[in-house]
């Protein structure tokens, strides 16, 4: 079996880390002095930039403008923009974009991907659920009018917690429940009547929105009711952000790497010491854990390959490696640094932060355990 990435992945990450080669972690304010968010919007600047590169439309078709590559090419440069802690809505804008270009109709297709990919128009998902342990397709009631077919509109009522990037998106895709239990996706314009937006904000002093759907109506061209459509974007969702935490822990041990290196006790480098040394390397098989988890899913996604069990199978131990391995990671670092590493004059204070909004985003190891004991229970191996 060949492992290696195509050339066109590595040409998506070669092109990532060229974008992302000025962005500094400190870029804006400390979240340990700042009471609020960090910033009122996301980075625009770096947002263009990433247009300019086609790294927005890096699963869109060319048919849209598009690269037309598939979640390992995402991954890879998730991978890179966690590194320097990019604040922008790519995941979520990607991933958005995919469900529609997938599962989408064409109106909808042609009316979002082309602006989507150029950067013009910001797409974000709401997959917190009303409580952020909640299924989050159960935290919003859709309902068809009735006699008018399958043109009519579609009334929306619900909470949606946790929303990323809620008050910058044109767009929240929000997936919601019917009373014969579909879930279907829709796309709510944030500016939009029966639309509420309360404010949040996460672990890394970003700011987050709480959605409050009262009686919203959207028209069918804009929902998508398609089985397995939420199913498969909430897999890439997740995927994602476990490339998000690979890239940010494999900064963080470049980092305890480095200060290590440099930092002396006795007249000889700390990281010639054997309890650094063995610390070092425990968070180094973590993070290769994390890697070959987090391909395995992705690969399961982008090809659509059959499994032993279904892509929710490797998606859980990803999350698994990556909700654990990610914590370690900064604990550890902060550990080896000492109190160089609470220092807000130094990024590592801010990669802890992010690692925390990453590692309860994707939710306790515990759960995911649970549900991979219950796909090993439904289909057994041999």
């Amino acid at each position: 079996m060949d492992f290696t990435f195509s050339e066109e992945q590595q040409a998506a990450a070669e092109a990532a880390r060229g974008v992302f080669a000025d962005v500094a972690p400190d870029a804006v304010p400390s979240p340990a002095l700042t009471t609020g968010a960090v910033a009122d919007e996301f980075d625009r600047p770096l947002w263009a930039r990433l247009a300019d590169a086609d790294l927005l439309s890096l699963l869109v078709a060319e048919e849209y403008g598009g690269a037309g590559l598939d979640a390992v090419a995402l991954c890879l440069v998730l991978r890179e923009s966690a590194k320097v802690l990019a604040r922008v809505p790519l995941l979520e804008n990607s991933a958005a974009m995919a469900a529609v270009q997938a599962y989408g109709g064409p109106e909808l297709r042609e009316q979002l991907l082309e602006r989507a990919g150029r950067g013009e128009v910001v797409l974000t998902v709401a997959a917190s659920g009303r409580t952020g342990h909640d299924p989050a397709e159960l935290a919003v009631t859709a309902r068809q009018e009735e006699g008018e077919g399958e043109g009519a509109d579609w009334i929306l009522d619900g909470v949606q917690t946790a929303v990323p990037w809620a008050y910058d998106a044109d767009f929240v895709v929000v997936p919601a429940h019917t009373a014969a239990g579909r879930t279907v996706l829709v796309l709510v314009p944030r500016a939009h009547d029966g639309v509420e937006v309360g404010e949040q904000f996460s672990t890394s002093g970003e700011r987050l929105g709480e959605l409050h759907l009262e009686s919203v109506r959207i028209t069918a061209r804009d929902v998508i009711d398609v089985e397995g459509a939420w199913e498969w974007l909430r897999d890439l969702l997740t995927t994602g952000t476990c490339a998000l935490a690979l890239g940010l822990g494999e900064r963080v041990l470049r980092m305890s790497s480095e200060y290590t290196s440099e930092r002396e006790q006795f007249g000889f480098p700390v990281a010639t010491f054997q309890a650094v040394a063995v610390q070092a390397a425990d968070r180094y098989i973590d993070l290769r854990a994390m890697e070959v988890t987090l391909w395995q899913a992705a690969w399961r996604i982008a090809s659509g390959a059959r499994g032993a069990l279904p892509v929710a199978g490797d998606v859980a131990v990803a999350k698994i490696w990556a909700s654990e391995g990610v914590r370690r990671v900064v604990q550890t670092a902060q550990h080896l640094h000492g109190g160089f590493g609470a220092d807000v004059d130094y990024p590592l204070h801010r990669y802890h932060a992010w690692a925390k909004h990453l590692e309860l985003s994707l939710g306790p190891a515990a759960a995911h355990e649970e549900a991979l004991g219950d796909l090993l229970a439904a289909h057994p191996l041999g």
